[in-house]
């Protein structure tokens, strides 16, 4: 299987996040992918595809925003990487803001993913290495991976949070579906819910989205992902979530992935999209699932005999010293 990840995409490390109440070191560290990229062997470079793709998925004054923060921040005086603290709660009206302050909380939910001078280029090629792998897959390879850093699933269109600043997973939906490709469907195997991709496409019935995930009633984050969230308009049935309890094993998550491969095979997607997480891993420091290691391999073996052309793509997964085995038996279990 072809892989695709840029050294670029190592630049990005913020120093802190804010997490259940206090600062801590930031879990989404550069050695994450350094860990991925030792385990799973070379990767191709991803050829730079362009903003194009990126843009039609996020809104320009999002992406102006997440180029523009870092220095705005540093101009306004302050010290050490981008972290909001004021947020709306009843809607984001269009208001003319400038201050630093009001943008991060207006582009933002959360106040664990800071911006630094490096997000941004490190985002970009995130996102270009799953183009990369997605024009693999057109050209006719079964599947290919993309080792997404930082991860992509819990940025909406317009907003950032949950480490992530840019959905890879969406930009690839959105650029298969230009190429031709009429029906695309997203599986994200993520502990926790990918509340961005399932917003981007929220009222569309031309991308049909299903997660596995934690249940928002006890986990992050919080206010997405619970079972009766279901699409709108155009999009209504082509969400489907499937939140699972801690300590939930292999057996129920494999069950549960089997109801979102039944659910996906009656969509009939002419491409899948995986966004894939290895924080569901049994000793992952911030989730709280019981799969093993070996459990990925099968896992993949599901996925993989249904037979749609498929781009895997990286989310979470926090454990470093196990993370490039978990990745690895993912990958070789799809054969």
């Amino acid at each position: 299987m072809r892989r695709f990840f840029s050294p670029r995409q190592l630049a990005h490390a913020p120093t802190q996040e804010l997490h259940n109440g206090g600062f801590t070191a930031y879990a989404e560290s550069p050695a994450r992918a350094e860990a991925i990229a030792r385990a799973i062997g070379p990767c191709e470079e991803p050829a730079d595809r362009g903003l194009g793709p990126i843009a039609a998925v996020h809104g320009a004054d999002y992406l102006d925003f997440l180029r523009q923060a870092p220095a705005l921040w540093a101009e306004a005086g302050r010290p050490g990487d981008v972290i909001g603290y004021v947020w709306p709660v009843v809607g984001r009206r269009p208001l003319t803001l400038s201050r630093i302050d009001a943008l991060i909380g207006r582009y933002s939910f959360d106040a664990s993913t800071p911006l630094t001078a490096d997000t941004w280029d490190a985002a970009y090629w995130s996102c270009q290495s799953g183009l990369a792998a997605l024009d693999a897959v057109l050209a006719g390879e079964r599947a290919a991976f993309a080792l997404c850093r930082p991860p992509g699933h819990h940025a909406g269109a317009d907003y950032l949070g949950g480490y992530s600043y840019l959905n890879a997973a969406a930009v690839v939906a959105e650029a298969a579906r230009a190429a031709g490709k009429a029906r695309v469907a997203i599986l994200d195997i993520d502990y926790h819910h990918g509340n961005g991709t399932q917003d981007i496409f929220w009222a569309r019935g031309d991308v049909f989205y299903a997660s596995l995930h934690a249940d928002p009633a006890t986990d992050y984050p919080f206010y997405w992902g619970h079972a009766d969230e279901r699409g709108e308009d155009a999009g209504e049935g082509a969400t489907l979530n499937l939140p699972l309890p801690q300590g939930t094993r292999l057996e129920a998550f494999r069950r549960a992935q089997d109801q979102a491969l039944e659910a996906i095979a009656r969509f009939g997607p002419e491409l899948l999209v995986v966004s894939y997480g290895a924080d569901t891993w049994e000793g992952d420091p911030i989730s709280h699932f019981e799969l093993s290691t070996q459990d990925y391999a099968l896992l993949a073996q599901d996925i993989a005999t249904r037979g749609w052309p498929s781009v895997l793509l990286m989310e979470g997964g926090y454990a470093i010293d196990a993370i490039g085995a978990n990745v690895m038996s993912f990958l070789e279990g799809w054969g």
